[in-house]
């Protein structure tokens, strides 16, 4: 390009407003923008029309069959000063998301790396072998067996004959061991997709780096995985934390299938049981929206803190 022509494009750009600039490149790209256009269109449909309006309900008292009465902060007073379950939810909510979330992303990435250094063939059968429990449908079948309430479950029956205890326990109906036993069901399920995503992004790194590494004074794995394995894994690292908070928030379906709804005493009551209480069964849209709106926000919240600290990654 010669220096005319280049001059003549940069008074072009600077002779135009803001708006103007991205109407002219809009025209220009107007084939790449029809392309996207089913994708946005749906995507504003089902994701972010829906947003916007739960946003709405929220400040209004809406039970399907009314027209919605607009309440402004009420619903979120009520949750916060007068709905005790509310708070046991956001209690057990937190206790799963600050262990399921980070135990299952590093859990994901140390097996995914592990697996990484086997020889195709047996790689291939590991990875099914941890991936299947995430899809497998007789996982709940499994452990309700293995920790079922009479004396033919296999955590019962072996207590019993060694003697620890002297009567069966019912497991998922003793608060007590409702939340751990669904924390460890949960941990054993998470390695999902964010699992294969980090194998794919092990196996998309260039070794020649490793070798530049070894060059420049890497010494140990450990100074490899920090410096050129996780910098070039961003793109799976995120996706995998995102997975992971949104597993871990939207936590539920385990304590439905083991311990019922609601779990005995609330002991594993979390914020997504209270949204499908009053949204899915007593019809109070309004209420249910804003418990949405707040989770939304924390998941919100919790992926913008992991996006700032996976930046600072290999820098």
């Amino acid at each position: 390009m010669s220096k005319k022509t280049a001059t003549k494009k940069a008074g072009t750009r600077k002779d135009l407003t803001k708006t103007q600039w991205i109407l002219k490149e809009m025209v220009r790209n107007k084939v790449a923008y029809f392309m996207v256009a089913p994708y946005m269109i749906l995507f504003a449909m089902f994701t972010v029309m829906p947003v916007i309006l739960s946003i709405v309900v929220s400040f209004t008292d809406f039970n399907l069959l009314e027209w919605p009465n607009f309440v402004f902060l009420d619903n979120y007073i009520s949750l916060f000063f007068d709905d005790d379950i509310f708070l046991i939810a956001c209690k057990n909510t937190l206790i799963f998301a600050i262990i399921v979330g980070p135990v299952s992303y590093l859990m994901s990435f140390l097996v995914a790396w592990f697996i990484n250094e086997l020889p195709p063939r047996i790689r291939a059968l590991v990875t099914l072998v941890f991936y299947a429990p995430s899809i497998g449908g007789n996982v709940y079948l499994i452990w309700g067996t293995l920790f079922a309430a009479d004396s033919y479950g296999w955590a019962n029956a072996t207590l019993l004959k060694l003697g620890i205890i002297t009567k069966e326990i019912a497991f998922f109906k003793d608060e007590k061991w409702v939340m751990p036993l669904c924390i460890i069901v949960a941990l054993w399920i998470s390695l999902g997709t964010s699992f294969l995503a980090f194998i794919a992004g092990l196996q998309g790194i260039d070794r020649a780096q490793f070798e530049a590494g070894a060059v420049d004074g890497i010494k140990n794995r450990w100074q490899e995985l920090y410096y050129i394995t996780l910098p070039n894994m961003k793109p799976q690292l995120m996706f995998g934390a995102v997975m992971a908070i949104t597993g871990a928030f939207g936590f539920g379906g385990v304590v439905d299938a083991l311990c019922g709804f609601p779990s005995v005493n609330y002991a594993a009551h979390t914020i997504m049981h209270h949204l499908n209480d009053y949204g899915g069964m007593r019809f109070e849209m309004g209420y249910s929206s804003a418990i949405a709106v707040i989770l939304f926000v924390i998941m919100v919240g919790a992926n913008s803190l992991v996006k700032r600290m996976l930046s600072k990654v290999g820098t």
